[in-house]
């Protein structure tokens, strides 16, 4: 045994993990063969390679990986070779990103030398970034140069903050017919600001009819106040539209009209994604025209229909559209004025929305029983939330049980605004308890809550030790002097954490509320109230 033990001391154990095997490199550049010739999120938007070119591209970038790391395991010999590896692995999924990005080559009748070394193509072509100002045709010609270049390989643009004259429209027009069937996302939003009404039209008719029947996957005309008729001027585009994955129509004065006019010109809604309709004068008439084009669009993944004036009979409408939309993971219905009777409407929705990561719910008139019937709900779904908002929305200490049963349900969330509402220190301190066990939580909002003392040192002692909290907002509150200290001394290791208490008012509130202001009972207080949702958690 001895002996043994000896000879193993002379001769250690020991793996090397560099080089890789010819079979492991060859194993490698097939993975990522079948990687830019499969459907993706990449190959989907920037286009699949074929198995040829799929296959050169993937032996490039193997021969560079494998160069890069073994030089660098040369300067290393004696190590077992795992930095190596992982740089090996590190280089190849860079490279293979460049070319995903750059997606197939565009020259006909011969294939160029790909360098996938230096930057991939240019595939966005913006004109955004500079000051936003008018765009007449000379300063057309020389910005959009890069747009006439034979075979270039453009498939996205913006002509954002940039206001086209009719003269520089007409400059523009022939080079869009040229790109239109290359072209996968048209970002035209805000792209007509301070024209006449008519000259406005004229310019959105030529823009539509050069790219209709282009094949888009993403259409943003956001921030033009098209109305009708502006809606009308894009309709040869929108018509032509059988792939449209995303659409935005935000500030675009979408009026019942404008609504109706979207829901009849764009026949095909099958494959849309995002559908956003943020800060528009729709009402319960356009909502009505708004949830048809909803119905319409069962892959739905991300609607935003905030700030449009929809009541309840419009709330109500909507809600049972979305209904039929499984795969939401974003609803953003901020703004509006549902009421009861559509926070009842959408409670019934949401049932079906299990895979919803992002709810924004605030200022929808909800009150208790609207948010009651909501947190009951969705206590049941969406079992990866991650954002849960219902600001302003007079929600009283009443719902704060449900509210809580929901929260505790959702171990992934990171941010809860609760903000403007009514539930005081009873409701403060249940969702504080809902939120004990949550690791993931990084931003809480429940400013302008009649919050006192007691209710805020128990949030604040909840947040302040939890892994990577970022915020706390309860500024707004009825919180002591002494209680500002004392929050003050909870996050004096961290106190970024803590948001600004300028609008805190220390003597706010009525002279009937029983609950104390910063003196002794409180611990008394909090403790009964503590003790009394352990007991009813039990039963």
């Amino acid at each position: 045994m001895d002996a043994v033990t000896t000879n193993s001391e002379r001769r250690p154990f020991s793996i090397k993990l560099w080089p890789p095997s010819e079979n492991t490199r060859k194993m490698l550049v097939e993975r990522m063969t079948n990687n830019l010739t499969s459907q993706s999120f990449f190959t989907q938007k920037y286009g699949t390679l074929s198995l040829e070119e799929a296959a050169d591209e993937s032996k490039r970038i193997e021969d560079i990986a494998f160069a890069t790391a073994n030089q660098n395991y040369e300067k290393q010999p004696d190590g077992d070779g795992g930095a190596a590896v992982q740089l090996y692995a590190k280089e190849c999924s860079r490279l293979l990103l460049e070319v995903l990005k750059r997606g197939p080559k565009v020259e006909a009748g011969k294939e160029a030398e790909s360098d996938i070394t230096s930057a991939p193509r240019e595939v966005f072509f913006d004109i955004s970034k500079g000051r936003r100002a008018f765009i007449e045709a000379e300063e057309a010609e020389e910005l959009l140069k890069p747009l006439k270049e034979p075979g270039n390989s453009y498939t996205k643009i913006c002509f954002s903050n940039r206001s086209f004259g009719l003269e520089a429209a007409r400059v523009t027009e022939p080079i869009l017919v040229s790109l239109k069937n290359q072209l996968k996302e048209v970002d035209l939003s805000d792209f007509i600001a301070g024209r006449p009404e008519a000259e406005a039209l004229e310019v959105m008719k030529l823009f539509s009819d050069a790219l209709e029947g282009s094949i888009l996957r993403s259409l943003n005309l956001s921030n033009n106040a098209l109305g009708e008729k502006g809606v009308r001027a894009f309709g040869s585009l929108l018509k032509s539209q059988t792939c449209l994955e995303e659409l935005y129509l935000m500030n675009d004065g979408i009026s019942k009209e404008a609504a109706q006019a979207v829901s009849e010109l764009i026949p095909s809604t099958d494959k849309l994604r995002i559908l956003q309709f943020h800060n528009n004068m729709t009402g319960d008439e356009g909502a009505l025209a708004i949830a048809e084009v909803v119905k319409r669009s069962p892959l739905l993944e991300d609607f935003r229909c905030s700030s449009t004036r929809i009541d309840s009979e419009g709330g109500v409408a909507l809600s049972l559209a979305l209904g039929t939309c499984t795969h939401l993971r974003k609803l953003d219905l901020r703004d509006n004025m549902f009421g009861v009777e559509g926070g009842v409407a959408l409670s019934k929705a949401l049932s079906s929305h299990t895979d919803l990561k992002e709810l924004y719910l605030s200022y929808l008139n909800l009150e208790d029983e609207g948010a009651i019937t909501i947190a009951n709900v969705l206590k049941d779904t969406a079992p990866a939330l991650e954002v849960l908002e219902m600001a302003g929305n007079d929600i009283t200490a009443e719902a704060a049980s449900a509210l809580a049963a929901c929260i505790a349900q959702k171990p992934h969330l990171t941010s809860l605004n609760l903000g403007e509402n009514e539930l005081k220190d009873e409701g403060t301190i249940q969702i504080s308890k809902a939120l004990e066990g949550h690791i993931k939580i990084k931003e809480v909002d429940m400013n302008t809550n009649l919050i006192r003392r007691a209710g805020a040192r128990v949030l604040a002692q909840t947040v302040v030790q939890k892994p990577g909290f970022v915020l706390l907002n309860i500024n707004g509150n009825f919180i002591s002097d002494e209680g500002i200290d004392e929050l003050k001394n909870i996050f004096k290791k961290f106190p970024d954490m803590l948001g600004a208490l300028d609008e805190n008012d220390p003597e706010g509130g009525d002279g009937d509320d029983e609950e104390s202001v910063g003196n002794d009972d409180d611990e008394d207080e909090l403790g009964s109230k503590l003790k009394n949702l352990e007991v009813n958690e039990e039963n």
